[in-house]
């Protein structure tokens, strides 16, 4: 067989097995085996789809410079994708989160910048517009932030999703100290999706910060029957447990079952449940 057959040959097998080593890698992202899916992904040819996955294992690693490398390179092989922008975004708030005083604000601004160029790509991206409606509510002034920008996001989010503009509305008020405000909007968004466990959940830690533990106690129960054994619901509750200072045996139960459910990267780390557990053994 000829050198050339053997090249060809060659290539057209690479070009065969990378498909699949990237759907298999992106399988294992969502079962949280980061490590093992970069293994999949790093030996593969670079392109915009991998280039995506190898930053979004790094993310949720906590290797927020090498998952920013990869999020530019996805954007360099097709600037136009609104996704990649928006985890680019959400890697550059990480890095102003773990930084010093002195490179919080660039990185801070570039998370800013990255989710108004998602969002300008794609009005339709929800995970964006959430992010930068986050951004411009907890950020100062002087980082792009401002209560009036979050307000005049509201009815766009609204647009996309009518609970989310609810939940969007009662954070407006929370700031604002309008806690019955805060709470009507919240009941709103249970109203609107009342088999969206999130919806759910918001309000139970709500009234719970409000001292209504009753009913707090019972919004927990419907979203335990609507999503049965569902890891978000175990460490909501968990985490609303010792914040407010009670239950706190059963919170490290839960803690304990949370710690040997299967996540997936939408989930509160593993982690963040162990740290949640050390702060509580103690009592």
């Amino acid at each position: 067989m000829s050198r050339r057959i053997i090249s060809v040959s060659l290539f057209a097998a690479i070009l065969w097995a990378a498909p699949g080593d990237l759907e298999r890698a992106n399988n294992l992202y969502e079962r949280t085996q980061y490590e093992s899916a970069l293994k999949l992904l790093l030996p593969l040819p670079p392109s915009a789809p991998v280039e995506e996955a190898v930053g979004k294992n790094y993310f949720m690693m906590g290797e927020y410079k090498k998952a920013q490398d990869a999020f530019e390179k996805a954007i360099s092989a097709d600037p136009k994708n609104s996704v990649y922008y928006h985890w680019l975004g959400r890697t550059y708030g990480r890095r102003a989160e773990t930084s010093s005083f002195v490179t919080a604000p660039g990185y801070a601004s570039k998370a800013r910048q990255n989710f108004e160029k998602a969002v300008a790509l794609d009005p339709k991206n929800k995970e964006a517009m959430n992010d930068l409606f986050e951004y411009y509510l907890e950020a100062p002034g002087f980082l792009g932030g401002g209560m009036d920008k979050a307000a005049a996001l509201t009815k766009t989010i609204g647009a996309l999703d009518p609970a989310e503009y609810h939940y969007a509305e009662a954070e407006l008020a929370e700031h604002r100290k309008e806690y019955g405000t805060a709470e009507q909007h919240l009941r709103r968004a249970v109203e609107i999706a009342p088999r969206q466990v999130g919806r759910i959940i918001d309000l139970a830690k709500f009234l719970s910060k409000q001292g209504k533990e009753q009913e707090s106690e019972s919004l927990f129960e419907r979203a335990e029957k609507i999503a049965p054994n569902e890891p978000k619901v175990m460490f909501a509750r968990a985490d609303t447990y010792i914040k407010s200072r009670r239950n706190l045996d059963t919170a490290k139960v839960l803690l304990q079952r949370y710690l040997k459910a299967p996540l997936t990267p939408d989930d509160p780390s593993r982690e963040e449940a162990m740290k949640l557990l050390k702060s509580v053994s103690g009592v």
